[in-house]
């Protein structure tokens, strides 16, 4: 009498249908990681971006010049553009002081305009200064000045405002609104 047992067709059908099934799912989860991977890749590249247009407004408006007795600071702000006289947002303070400007062009680009600072007139016109596009597809940019009493859309005193914040949202696939950059700027020069 022959006592081996092997396995009815049903009970090998039955397992494949089980083993099918974990390989559906197992797929399925494999497919979830990857796309979930590749948005996250895409989330920190645009975020990249947002950070460093984020730390060079930040060292512009840090590095305002607070003026002295002497020369107050020369800054004149609107609630679209800002001009003064600071330092340039790199650790090289071998550059010397600046005129800078920041802004919104027609074309929709966040821009930074910069050329030497010089304390004398200019006889004839003076050189055509540096432009950097900080960001494109900018649908607004708007500043806003804290001066004890509250937030102002101008600023053309002859001091540095306590606070100014920075407004920036986006056009485009990325139409989204940046949270407020709030900068102090610096109190006393570097060198004092």
């Amino acid at each position: 009498m022959n006592s081996q047992r092997g396995f009815t067709l049903l009970e090998v059908l039955a397992a494949l249908v089980v083993f099918g099934f974990v390989m559906i799912g197992l797929l399925q989860g494999t497919r979830f990681g990857l796309e979930a991977w590749g948005m996250q890749a895409r989330d920190n590249a645009a975020q990249a971006d947002l950070d460093a247009v984020d730390r060079t407004l930040r060292r512009l408006i840090e590095g305002m010049d607070p003026g002295n007795e002497r020369a107050p600071p020369q800054i004149h702000g609107s609630a679209s553009e800002l001009s003064f006289v600071g330092a340039f947002p790199t650790d090289n303070a071998a550059q010397g002081p600046i005129d800078a400007t920041l802004r919104l062009d027609a074309a929709h680009r966040l821009v930074f305009t910069w050329s030497p600072h010089l304390d004398v007139r200019w006889t004839a016109a003076p050189p055509a200064p540096h432009m950097a596009v900080l960001e494109t597809g900018v649908a607004r940019f708007e500043l806003s000045y804290w001066a004890g009493a509250g937030w102002q859309r101008d600023w053309a005193e002859p001091a540095l405002p306590d606070l100014v914040r920075v407004h920036i949202a986006l056009i485009g696939k990325q139409a989204k609104t940046w949270p407020d950059i709030v900068v102090m700027p610096r109190r006393e020069r570097p060198d004092e």
